[in-house]
């Protein structure tokens, strides 16, 4: 490959002790705690709307946030954030959750489906009530590292180049934009054919009217239709990992083109799409190659370093909780991921990457990385107690109570320290 030597001078901006790159969920999540914390703190956005897959995207669910059996699992952000989205938009939340966890078990899930757009407006609400920065349309593009610690990132913006100075960075543009870059090793995922617009149809107009409930005129208009597990992947439609700008546009290309063929094959004057995914709906693109690496096979193990407890979206009963070591690699002190990005294996990867968790690792990553500041630590090395006595007083729950195992399930315990067998690095 040819090389192109290319230099100019780039000014130097403000210093924060926290640099958040990606404005996701989890993004949001992480600048907001680091803010509320008192420490300065700035998140960069390359779009102009806050939420990322959950709002841009419109991926706009809060998946199930309980057991599958009436106990409510994923608290914090998460729970307040959910509650929040029923405030301004339509809502989905079921009858026997509308005033919180219901007196009797049920089978039915705790979820939400929300307006994209409002919540969006809300999440730039809470970042600024935070007190932290916000740059929209600005790219983090680049690290500077002296080694192995980031001392602050690259942007483009309409202003041109600039470099804002750090202390801690956090990478949640879900795609580990800013850890490869940095160096730091990272696993890459696959992508299956999945391409979901917001269509109103003039029976969708009916039954919202006829409901008094403005949510149901919505309907999903998809391009490729592929599910979670790539059932019926087209075998002439490549799995992308959506890490190049040619990926990308194939995605894009081969969905707006199969769109069009299925509106030609519709009353034009029956329907319309209102909104469109305002970025790729991939949800595997690459995470950290992290100190430790999540696993469905973790179901009911007790993580002395946890930083969350969570829940199979899919399947009840299944429960996990979050190490700490999921989100950092011990030889870059300084930097942290949350999200998407975090460390996880398998349909391991699926059941933490989705909005719930989301929240929940980006509100850990924001809190872990004021410990390190304020310690004079390495993140993966921040007092655990003390970070999970600061997250349980932000309502997270730590480890899941025993009580919620079924009897036929084993409990094990995995120490802060304890070797990684299939994943991860020790």
């Amino acid at each position: 490959m040819k090389q192109i030597n290319y230099t100019k001078s780039i000014p130097v901006k403000k210093q924060y002790d926290i640099i958040v790159c990606g404005g996701g969920v989890a993004g949001v999540a992480a600048a907001v705690s680091a803010a509320k914390n008192g420490f300065s703190t700035l998140l960069l956005e390359k779009s102009n709307i806050l939420g990322g897959l959950g709002t841009l995207g419109l991926i706009n669910l809060f998946v199930p946030m309980c057991n599958g059996r009436g106990k409510q699992i994923i608290f914090g952000l998460a729970e307040k954030w959910l509650r929040l989205s029923a405030t301004l938009g339509w809502d989905t939340i079921p009858d026997e959750w509308k005033d919180g966890e219901p007196k009797e078990p049920t089978s039915v899930r705790y979820t939400q489906r929300y307006s994209p757009s409002i919540f969006a407006y809300q999440l730039t609400e809470e970042l600024t009530k935070s007190g932290a920065d916000i740059l929209f349309d600005c790219m983090a593009v680049d690290p500077i590292m002296e080694g192995n610690v980031c001392k602050g990132v690259i942007t483009e913006s309409k202003g041109g180049t600039a470099f804002y100075p750090c202390r801690v960075l956090i990478d949640t543009t879900g795609d580990c934009d800013i850890l490869r870059r940095a160096g730091i090793p990272t696993v890459s995922g696959e992508n299956f054919f999945t391409f979901i617009t917001k269509m109103v149809t003039l029976d969708g107009c009916k039954r919202a009217i006829e409901a008094n409930d403005i949510a149901k005129i919505y309907s999903n208009f998809g391009g490729g239709n592929i599910n979670l597990y790539g059932t019926n992947q087209p075998s002439d439609v490549p799995r992308w990992s959506g890490l190049s700008a040619e990926e990308v546009t194939d995605y894009i290309v081969r969905n707006h083109l199969l769109i069009l063929e299925k509106l030609k094959a519709s009353a034009r004057n029956t329907r319309e799409i209102v909104t469109s995914p305002g970025m790729p709906q991939f949800r595997t693109t690459a995470h950290i190659k992290g100190d430790y690496s999540f696993k469905f096979t973790d179901a009911y193990c007790h993580f002395e370093d946890s930083v969350c407890a969570i829940n199979d979206f899919e399947n009840r009963d299944y429960l996990f909780e979050v190490p700490l070591r999921t989100l950092t690699r011990r030889d870059y002190p300084n930097i942290i991921t949350a999200g998407r990005s975090a460390d996880a294996t398998g349909y391991g990867w699926d059941v933490l990457r989705v909005i719930p968790p989301a929240i929940l690792t980006g509100q850990a990553a924001g809190e872990a990385a004021c410990l390190a500041i304020k310690t004079n630590t390495a993140i993966a090395d921040v007092d655990i107690k003390s970070l999970q006595a600061k997250l349980e007083k932000e309502n997270v729950m730590i480890h899941f109570p025993d009580s919620y195992v079924p009897e036929d399930k084993e409990i094990s315990v995995h120490g802060k320290n304890s070797a990684e067998i299939d994943g991860g690095h020790m």
